[in-house]
């Protein structure tokens, strides 16, 4: 078993309601995104990313009584999350026993680690931003769009575009 790296210091982090937070050493272990099917229904989101940590480099500072879990007895996976607001707080996974992996999302710092790895990258969907070029909306101010490869008529309202999806 690898031996973990002394703490160079503290990332915290907490849930959407505050009523949980916690604390990792870092650097963490590792930092990864997620595009399996679970991690996306978890997340409600394209792929979720990931910080490891050592079990016992990661604390529950504040609501360890609001924390519920989640096993999927088929995977052998947990997950916690609050139990006020729903944020998903840990996944736990049978081939990491000692280690815990948190939303990187939850952290107000940075944790020593940046998500260089993909997991389940042959699931990333077809409607998931992969990084193409994006361009100011105009009139709709904080808004930016990929640019359709198809010609727009004169007039087209842009959002009409993709809703046949819904």
């Amino acid at each position: 078993m690898a031996k973990a790296a002394a703490a160079a210091g503290v990332a915290t982090g907490q849930c959407l309601c505050g009523k949980i937070t916690f604390e990792i050493d870092v650097p963490a272990r590792w930092a990864w995104h997620d595009h399996s099917a679970a991690s996306r229904r978890a997340h409600g989101a394209a792929y979720a990313t990931y910080v490891g940590s050592w079990k016992k480099r990661f604390r529950i500072t504040s609501g360890k009584t609001a924390l519920i879990r989640y096993e999927d007895k088929s995977t052998r996976t947990a997950r916690s999350f609050c139990s006020h607001c729903g944020t998903p707080i840990a996944y736990e996974r049978p081939r990491g026993p000692h280690m815990v992996n948190i939303p990187r999302a939850l952290f107000n710092e940075r944790t020593g680690r940046q998500p260089l790895y993909h997991i389940g990258i042959e699931e990333l969907q077809e409607w998931a931003y992969t990084g193409e070029p994006l361009v100011p909306l105009k009139g709709f101010p904080g808004v930016v769009w990929q640019r359709s490869k198809k010609k727009r008529v004169s007039g087209e309202d842009p959002f009409e575009l993709g809703r046949e999806e819904m």
